[in-house]
């Protein structure tokens, strides 16, 4: 699954990958995959994001146009 909005939300953030994948405690490549969809996010990844973010998981998927 492409998640566009991963990419979105970092660039919007103004963060690397690098500062994400600290964030979420893996390395940049994993990162870089879930961002390109080589690899799927796991859930557990997602909720981490989603509250970093402040943004809802529905959103974070593509399946909410809103934030919250």
């Amino acid at each position: 699954m492409y998640l566009k909005r991963l990419e979105d939300l970092r660039i919007d953030n103004d963060l690397t990958q690098q500062q994400v994948a600290d964030i979420l405690l893996c390395q940049r490549e994993v990162y870089r995959r879930y961002e390109k969809g080589t690899r799927e996010l796991p859930l557990s990844y997602a909720v981490k994001l989603a509250k970093f973010y402040d943004v809802s998981l529905d959103y974070l998927v593509g399946l909410s146009d809103s934030p919250n």
